[in-house]
């Protein structure tokens, strides 16, 4: 079966974005890895304001999916998940293919983590606390375990740690 791999840039104190949105902390001066991650997924799970703010980063070879109830039709090139998105996640996961991506955001990421639909964590940790913004982490219902497979370390002080699910 498919994973879901949710990969996701991070400050030091855990936010994923600033007081207003911003993700501008964010490093891209090099490739950290995101080739390698690439090759590995062949679809993308966004959320609709995740999709909204990162629309022209879209990726033409994979499949994109928006989890939304409030938007109306899904833009070209995308797949509209309306309704239960846990359950619809699910049949998407028992298809063939790669893994795939879980970009974002914040309530999407509470969803399948509580669904226990997360199989791995790529944090990319940037050396920068923002103070005030979205947290990576809100409204998990019970603990999750998980365990380290891997930690890399680049010469900008972005630490790049993957965990898989227990």
């Amino acid at each position: 079966m498919r994973k879901v791999i949710l990969g996701v840039a991070v400050s030091l104190d855990g936010l994923i974005e600033g007081p207003n949105g911003e993700y501008d902390w964010c490093f891209t001066d090099q490739d950290y890895g995101m080739d390698a991650f690439m090759q590995r997924i062949d679809a993308i799970f966004y959320g609709r304001k995740s999709y909204e703010v990162a629309g022209s980063y879209i990726f033409p070879s994979k499949k994109v999916y928006i989890f939304s109830n409030t938007l109306n039709h899904a833009p070209a090139g995308t797949e509209l998940v309306q309704g239960d998105g846990i359950e619809e996640a699910k049949k998407i996961l028992q298809q063939p293919g790669k893994d795939i991506w879980l970009f974002g955001g914040a309530s999407l990421t509470a969803a399948f983590l509580n669904a226990n639909l997360i199989d791995e964590i790529w944090l990319s940790i940037h050396p920068i606390i923002l103070g005030q913004g979205k947290p990576l982490f809100e409204h998990i219902k019970e603990r999750k375990h998980f365990t380290l497979c891997e930690t890399k370390q680049y010469n900008t002080g972005l630490v790049s740690v993957r965990y898989k699910r227990k």
